[in-house]
């Protein structure tokens, strides 16, 4: 009697940890309107460079409404550290290039050029910031998932 009265409350549980888990998920994949509206810019904006004299690359992101939302919407900088961004950055880089290389099935107009992205150089703050925020922008306005987490702000 014990064992069904205690299986029957951990049953409870987990079902109750499953509801929390959908709706905290429900809320954090909450678009304001806002943010849809930038999403839905076609023209304006400037494209946002990512560069770096010392390590010479450059990535420029040319996606009309990430200007605005970057600064309208992104937390601003300072909010994460560098340590979190590099992280994270590293995580998404391999998924993004993954699917690159899988046109068949992941879409070659989303996907189209890999990044290279090497976690043994320091690429900086800033560098880092916006490619992370570009990351983010990115799920969240084509609905795309590149690793583990919820892609909120």
């Amino acid at each position: 009697m014990k064992k069904n009265i205690l299986q029957g409350i951990a049953l409870a549980v987990l079902f109750g940890g499953f509801l929390i888990s959908c709706t905290a998920q429900k809320e954090a994949l909450a678009i304001s309107d806002e943010e849809k509206a930038l999403f839905k810019t076609e023209e304006g904006g400037e494209q946002v460079e990512i560069s770096d004299e010392e390590t010479e690359y450059e990535i420029i992101i040319i996606d009309p409404g990430f200007f605005n939302w970057l600064n309208s919407i992104a937390r601003p900088e300072g909010y994460y550290s560098q340590h979190f961004l590099e992280n994270r950055n590293e995580l998404m880089v391999i998924t993004w290039n993954q699917r690159v290389l899988q046109p068949q099935r992941f879409d070659s107009n989303l996907y189209m050029l890999q990044i290279d992205y090497d976690p043994n150089i320091d690429y900086g703050y800033e560098v880092n910031y916006k490619l992370y925020n570009y990351f983010i922008y990115f799920q969240r306005k084509y609905n795309q998932r590149l690793g583990p987490f919820i892609p909120r702000i």
